[in-house]
């Protein structure tokens, strides 16, 4: 194989090692929003050069999850309360079509099976110390899998993209929370469940809209720290706007 090819390779390769630790750090929380990104520390701790750390920050930029202003640095994306309501007028707009199709195309075994993860979901929102990864990669899970129970594979990717943004901002303040048993999720299960499509849709709509209106109330600190802070970064550690204290709701 010629030498370049195995470059080119080794290139890819280690982009996307940088680019899945990273990703998995911002949503385990390790990295918080508005945290600054040294791309040149992150090279040296992951040991390798600069250039596919650089692309792999690129693509997250690209994603949403980061955000980089010349000669100012990356940083974990701050939202704005635009960026919130945009996601989540198109999570409403392809999650409801979802229900409405789920509704009419389930088979009962996948039913049982979505019935049975919903417990799950709800079951680790209800517990303030819940592994904040595990909680959103089952609640992912169930989103997904309510759409590839619609028969829809285009749907089922388009829902998957959204989801990563919305998970640095799901679990912002879960810890203060202090919320006792919840059902959110089994009693959107029943709804699509029950084979009427409007409900479902309806359903899945009153979720959507309950979400961001959580998020918009836990992510207030960040709005205001945005635009407090706005496009200027500090390059050290020490000057590093704080994150906001979260209180329980």
């Amino acid at each position: 194989m010629p030498r370049k090819v195995i470059e080119t390779a080794e290139y890819e390769s280690l982009a996307a090692e940088a680019y899945s630790i990273v990703r998995l750090r911002i949503l385990r929380g390790d990295l918080e929003i508005g945290q600054i990104i040294s791309r040149r520390k992150l090279a040296t701790e992951l040991g390798m050069s600069f250039l596919p750390v650089s692309e792999a920050l690129m693509k997250l930029e690209f994603e949403g999850l980061l955000e980089s202003r010349p000669r100012a640095g990356t940083r974990v994306r701050i939202p704005t309360i635009q960026d919130v309501q945009g996601h989540y007028i198109v999570r409403e707009a392809l999650e409801v079509q979802a229900a409405r199709l789920f509704a009419a195309a389930a088979t009962a075994n996948e039913k049982q099976e979505l019935t049975r993860l919903a417990v799950r979901v709800d079951s680790l929102a209800s517990q303030p110390d819940a592994d904040r990864y595990h909680y959103l990669s089952l609640h992912e899970k169930l989103h997904r899998r309510i759409a590839e129970c619609a028969r829809c594979g285009a749907l089922s990717e388009a829902i998957e993209k959204t989801h990563a943004l919305a998970s640095t901002w799901m679990c912002v303040g879960r810890h203060s929370e202090g919320q006792g048993p919840r059902r959110t999720h089994q009693d959107l299960m029943e709804k699509l469940c029950a084979g009427d499509t409007e409900a479902a849709a309806e359903g899945m709509r009153r979720h959507i809209v309950s979400s961001k209106d959580r998020a918009v109330e836990r992510l207030q600190p960040f709005f205001q720290m945005g635009a407090a802070r706005g496009t200027t970064y500090a390059r050290s550690a020490r000057n590093q706007f704080a994150p906001p204290v979260l209180l329980a709701s």
